[in-house]
């Protein structure tokens, strides 16, 4: 397997299971109870896109803010990575993660009228831990392709959000509760396996740095 097919692999199922849209459809279903198909539409359709505007945003321009505030690449995978693996454990516990959004936060949502972007867009699809995960894989970049790999999974990513959010009720019905929880801890065990990988490599550049050769 080539390098390039596989770190457009490593993106986009670091992309897809951080994101974790099949876990955020309960939590839609419950926001936006009573609500018609074209309000239903209309709210993934706003969500998917101010997500895939803020990842984008992020794995383009996140090199710059670490720039400004004088953070090293090799300590941000290894933030990142913490960030991802909490993730990856509540996933495995078939929980929602409050790096996410808090209890607080989510019953908060349940009575505005529109949870398009606050909290679904943000914090619910795009994340500190999916924010976090595009800039790492962003970091890890080098060359045109790897770097076309990493929007294009957050592209992909957001687009399978919004149909699997457009049909909720449907995708609910076929996994029921049970198949959630499963999907959740598989993605779960797949993104703690990533996040490891993150921190390793994080811990490997800080140890290089600290003990230049020579």
């Amino acid at each position: 397997m080539s390098d390039a097919v596989s770190s457009a692999l490593v993106a986009f199922s670091a992309i897809f299971f951080v994101v974790d849209p099949i876990g955020v459809v309960p939590i839609f279903i419950a926001m936006t109870q009573g609500d018609s198909q074209e309000q239903l539409r209309d709210t993934a359709r706003r969500a998917s896109l101010v997500a895939a505007g803020l990842l984008v945003f992020f794995a383009l321009f996140g090199t710059f803010l670490f720039k400004v505030v004088g953070v090293s690449l090799s300590a941000f995978r290894v933030a990142g990575g913490i960030v991802l693996l909490i993730t990856a454990l509540d996933m495995l516990r078939a929980r929602q993660s409050e790096v996410r959004t808090s209890p607080e936060e989510a019953q908060e949502a349940t009575i505005k009228e529109d949870v398009a972007i606050v909290p679904l867009a943000l914090p619910l699809l795009a994340g500190p831990g999916a924010i976090a995960t595009v800039m790492v894989l962003m970091s890890r970049a080098s060359g045109v392709v790897p770097v076309v790999a990493v929007v294009a999974s957050i592209l992909i990513t957001m687009a399978a959000s919004y149909f699997l959010l457009r049909g909720a009720s449907l995708v609910q019905r076929v996994l029921g509760q049970s198949g959630v929880a499963i999907f959740q801890r598989v993605m779960g065990l797949l993104l703690a396996a990533i996040a490891v990988q993150f921190i390793a490599e994080g811990v490997r550049d800080l140890m290089g740095l600290a003990h230049p050769p020579g």
